[in-house]
């Protein structure tokens, strides 16, 4: 029995020692997409009225230049929505996620609301409502500022946070005010 157990442990030795070549290296991947989301600002909005329609629209769509948008990822559009004093007693902009509704204080029954389209390429912004909206004021089509937040799918899916909390949506992303592109 003795012999029995050194050979065995001489044998399990003898192959535990051995090595060979790890084989030849393999055909390398394709590279991996940016799954970075990406912010950015677009100010100055003018709308257009469309008569026809009843309804306001930006006449060029806002571009998606040089951010891919694939199927399945989240395209959120916030609206500056006037501003707030911030911890450090500075005014920030107050950012609401679109869609937004919006009463006229004389008559609750007319609502209006800032609406979004995306494609692949660009995002469209409307203004809809149940009254004439030729009569809406100046400051609600005009120079208006926009936050454009692209989140890829695989993010968007597992993303825990609030999307109509800007601050938390940036928060959650780790994106800080310096990685805004500001377009005009």
């Amino acid at each position: 029995m003795k012999k029995i157990t050194i050979i065995l442990s001489l044998f399990t030795l003898l192959l535990a020692s051995c090595s060979g070549s790890d084989g030849r290296d393999g055909i390398d991947g394709l590279d991996g997409i940016n799954t970075l989301s990406t912010v950015f600002e677009v100010t100055g909005i003018n709308y257009v009225y469309d008569n026809a329609n009843n309804e306001w629209f930006t006449q060029n769509p806002i571009p998606f230049d040089g951010i891919e948008v694939l199927e399945g990822d989240a395209v959120l559009v916030y609206l500056a929505d006037g501003t707030v004093t911030a911890s450090d007693g500075q005014p920030t902009d107050l950012w609401k996620l679109m869609p937004i509704t919006f009463y006229d204080p004389d008559n609750r029954n007319n609502e209006f609301q800032y609406e979004f389209n995306y494609t692949f390429d660009s995002v469209e912004l409307n203004i809809v409502g149940n009254f004439d909206l030729s009569t809406l004021n100046n400051a609600a089509v005009s120079n208006q500022k926009v936050r454009i937040v692209v989140i890829p799918a695989e993010y968007a899916q597992d993303f825990n946070g609030n999307f109509s909390n800007y601050n938390e949506v940036m928060s959650t992303l780790e994106l800080k005010e310096s990685d805004i592109q500001v377009l005009d």
